[in-house]
């Protein structure tokens, strides 16, 4: 038995403008966020760079119109729908939680100078 044709989840554009404007965000910039901004583990992942004082780019999913269509986008790219979803380098680092845990373990600074160095 299949479900309904209500259940099923559209697939997502990843040739349309929202997919490429995030991939263009994860490509042109050191750091990414993709917040909401009353989300605490979004908090958590900002905090993480402000305290080693890195600039990151955010971008604020409730305060765009294409916020639904851009976590469609960045589920089928990590595998992941929920909100941090924080990029490093290009790379998705994970959310808030692993934010802080590469913080705390002295690996975040790290990754953003090689970041640094190779842009």
């Amino acid at each position: 038995m299949g479900g309904s044709p209500s259940c099923q989840i559209p697939a997502v554009n990843m040739k349309g403008p929202v997919a490429e404007m995030v991939n263009e965000k994860v490509k042109n910039n050191c750091v990414v966020i993709f917040s909401k901004t009353y989300c605490p583990y979004c908090k958590m992942a900002k905090k993480a760079f402000n305290d080693l004082g890195i600039p990151y780019e955010v971008y604020e999913l409730d305060k765009q119109s294409e916020g639904s269509a851009v976590q469609d986008v960045l589920d089928h790219m990590t595998g992941q729908r929920t909100v941090p979803r924080v990029f490093v380098g290009g790379v998705c680092i994970g959310g808030g939680t692993e934010a802080k845990q590469l913080h705390k373990d002295g690996k975040l600074l790290d990754m953003v100078k090689q970041c640094q160095s190779a842009s």
